[in-house]
C-alpha cells in the first residue's frame, strides 16, 4: 500500500534555490501568521553530499534572504582579496593586466557549496520543515496537466525489477504547489518540459561540463582568499572553457576545469583536457608536493536568458540551475539559485493563500524575475556562449562588446544549437587526416598530479546499491554499430567517471555500462550525439559524497 502525505508547498532538491526558498517560505509563514506545511525533498544521502561548484560567492541574495548570515555562522571560507586572469599557451602563461569586470571578485568569497547547503539545511530543519533526504523524485503526479505533486522511488527493488525483501514502495508527497530545484538537467523538470512544451520559442539549453578536484597544498603555496581563472591551453582556439583555482584556509586549494559541451571534436575528452592542465607549469606550481583529496563533476546550464524555458505551469514553478540560471560570463549561478529560490516561494505562498495555484496565478514568478536583479544580470550577457561557437577570439571580443552595448548584436538572440548536434561525425572532422586513437596524447598518468578516471572516482565518495533497476537507460543497439562507425563511441570520452565502456572480444562490441560509477553529472544524458541515453534517479542515497566541494 502506497503511502501517501498532503502539504501545502513541496520543494524537490535541497540545493541553494530549495532551502532558500524553504527559508523564505517560513519567514513569510512568520509574518503573516498563516499555517503552511513544507516539505523539502533531497536524493543524496544528507544536504550537501550531491552539491558541487567552484565556488566564489556573490553574497547579494544570501545577505537578503537571511541579513544576519555571518553571526549565523556561514561557512565563509575565505573573503577574495587577489583576482588574477592568465591565458595559457603550451608553455607559458600571459597574465591579463587588468582584471575584466565580470571576473572581479572582491566583497565575494570562496566557499565550499557542499558545506554552504549543509549550513542552510540546519536552518531550514530549525525552522520545523520536513527535510526527506535519501528519498529521489521518481515521478510528478498529475491531475490532467495539473502537477500534484512528486511520487518517491521504490526502495528495495532488484536489477531485475522484482521485489526484495527490503521493499517498500515510495510515498506519493501531494502538494498545492510545487518547486522543482533538482539542479541541471533535472530528471522530474526535463519530463515536464516534454510533456507540457516549456521550451517552446525558447533557445535550446547548452551546457558546460565543470570537472573539478579539491586539493591539500603545501603550505605558504598560494594565499587563502586568491581567485585565478585561466583561458586558452589547453583548449584550441574552437572549444569553450577555462580552468579556476579558489584557494581556502588550511592549505586547501580547489581547482577545476569547465567546457563546453557544444565542441565539435568527437574525440574530444574533457577529462584528459583537465589533466593536461595540470601538466602546464603555472598549475603545477601550485599543486605539486600537495595531495588532491576529493574530485566530481557536474554539468552547467550555459544557455543564458534567451534559454531558460517557461518556468511555471498549473501547479509547479522551476527555480535554480533546474530553469537555467547561471550567469556564464561570471562564472555564477549560486546568488541567482538563492534569489529564484526567494522568488517562487514568494509566489507560492501567495497562491496558496490565494487558493488559486493555476499558470495564470503562478505567472506572478515570471513577472518577479523580469522585474528583478536577475534579469538585469542576465539579459546583457544572453548571448555570450552562442558567440563563441564562432572561436576563443569572437567570443572574447563580443563578451567585452556586450559590457558596453548590453549584449546588443544585429542578430539577437543569435542562433544557437543543442550541443550534441554540434558534435560532428569522425570522418566530416578529420577527413582524410589520421584519427587519434587515444585522447589521452601526451597525459602521462602518475596518480600524484594527474589521475585516470577510476582513481578520481574513487574520490568522489560515489556508491550505489549494486542490485537494482538501472539508473542509466540506453539503446545500446545504436552504441555498437552506427555509433562506432559515425562518432567512434564518444560516450567513453565525455562521461569523466568511466562509466561507459566498449568491450571488443574479437567476435564483437558491445557497450559495457559501470552504472555504479556515475557521479550523477548528466553529461552522457546531455552530449550523446542520438540522444539515446536517459539518465533518471537511483534508489535514493546512492551517488557522490561530496564533502567540502
Amino acid at each position: 500500500m502506497r503511502e501517501t502525505l498532503e502539504v501545502d508547498v513541496l520543494i524537490v532538491g535541497a540545493g541553494p534555490a530549495g532551502l532558500a526558498a524553504a527559508l523564505r517560505l517560513s519567514q513569510l509563514h512568520r509574518q503573516h501568521g498563516d499555517p503552511l506545511s513544507i516539505a523539502v525533498l533531497e536524493k543524496g544521502r544528507e544536504a550537501g553530499s550531491h552539491i558541487l561548484s567552484g565556488a566564489v560567492l556573490d553574497p547579494g541574495s544570501l545577505r537578503e534572504l537571511l541579513p544576519d548570515y555571518k553571526e549565523k555562522g556561514a561557512p565563509l571560507a575565505a573573503e577574495v582579496h587577489i583576482d588574477r586572469v592568465y591565458f595559457l599557451t603550451r608553455t607559458g602563461a600571459i597574465r591579463f593586466p587588468i582584471t575584466p569586470p565580470p571576473l572581479r571578485n572582491h566583497g565575494h568569497y570562496v566557499i565550499s557549496l557542499s558545506q554552504l547547503v549543509k549550513w542552510l539545511a540546519t536552518l531550514v530543519e530549525a525552522e520545523g520543515i520536513d527535510l526527506f533526504t535519501g528519498f529521489a523524485g521518481s515521478e510528478l503526479l498529475f491531475d490532467g496537466q495539473k502537477v500534484i505533486g512528486v511520487r518517491t522511488g521504490d526502495r528495495g527493488i532488484d536489477k531485475h525489477h522484482q521485489q526484495k525483501p527490503t521493499y517498500e514502495p515510495g510515498v506519493d508527497i501531494r502538494a498545492k504547489v510545487t518547486i522543482l530545484s533538482e539542479g541541471v538537467r533535472g530528471s522530474l523538470t526535463k519530463s515536464l518540459d516534454r510533456r507540457l512544451s516549456l521550451s517552446r520559442g525558447r533557445q535550446p539549453q547548452v551546457y558546460a561540463i565543470g570537472i573539478k578536484e579539491l586539493w591539500e597544498v603545501q603550505p605558504g603555496r598560494v594565499e587563502p582568499g586568491t581567485v585565478i581563472h585561466t583561458m586558452g591551453y589547453p583548449l584550441r582556439m574552437e572549444e569553450f572553457g577555462g580552468a579556476f583555482m579558489y584557494a581556502m584556509p588550511d592549505n586547501r586549494l580547489s581547482i577545476g576545469f569547465v567546457t563546453g559541451l557544444d565542441y565539435k571534436d568527437p574525440m574530444f575528452d574533457p577529462h584528459v583536457a583537465f589533466q593536461r592542465l595540470k601538466e602546464h607549469r603555472l598549475v603545477r606550481s601550485l599543486l605539486d608536493g600537495g595531495q588532491m583529496v576529493r574530485y566530481g563533476a557536474k554539468a552547467l546550464p550555459e544557455g543564458g536568458w534567451h534559454a531558460i524555458p517557461r518556468c511555471y505551469a498549473d501547479g509547479v514553478l522551476i527555480a535554480g540551475d533546474a530553469g537555467g540560471y547561471l550567469n556564464s560570463l561570471r562564472l555564477k549561478g549560486i546568488h541567482l539559485a538563492i534569489r529564484t529560490g526567494m522568488l517562487a516561494a514568494q509566489t507560492a505562498f501567495d497562491a496558496v493563500r490565494a487558493g488559486d495555484t493555476s499558470a495564470e496565478r503562478l505567472q506572478a514568478f515570471e513577472a518577479a524575475v523580469h522585474a528583478s536583479d536577475i534579469r538585469r544580470e542576465l539579459y546583457p550577457v544572453r548571448n555570450v556562449h552562442q558567440s563563441f561557437a564562432h572561436g576563443l577570439l569572437a567570443g572574447l571580443m563580443y563578451s567585452g562588446l556586450s559590457l558596453v552595448t548590453g549584449g546588443w548584436w544585429i542578430k539577437d538572440p543569435m542562433p544557437s544549437h543543442a550541443g550534441h548536434d554540434r558534435l560532428e561525425k569522425i570522418p566530416e572532422y578529420y577527413g582524410s587526416a589520421p584519427v587519434p586513437q587515444a585522447p589521452a596524447g601526451s597525459v602521462k598518468v602518475d596518480r600524484r598530479l594527474t589521475f585516470d578516471k577510476l582513481t578520481n572516482v574513487h574520490y568522489s565518495g560515489t556508491r550505489h546499491e549494486e542490485d537494482q533497476p538501472a539508473h542509466l537507460l540506453v539503446q545500446t543497439d545504436v552504441c555498437h554499430t552506427i555509433c562506432s562507425v559515425e562518432y567512434g563511441n564518444p560516450c567513453q570520452r565525455f562521461c569523466p567517471a568511466n562509466v561507459y565502456e566498449i568491450v571488443d572480444d574479437g567476435r564483437s562490441r558491445t557497450l559495457q555500462i559501470n552504472a555504479s560509477n556515475c557521479v550523477h553529472c548528466k553529461t552522457c544524458d546531455i552530449m550523446d550525439p542520438y540522444q539515446v541515453i536517459t539518465w533518471v534517479p537511483p534508489e535514493g542515497g546512492g551517488g557522490p559524497q561530496y564533502d567540502g566541494m
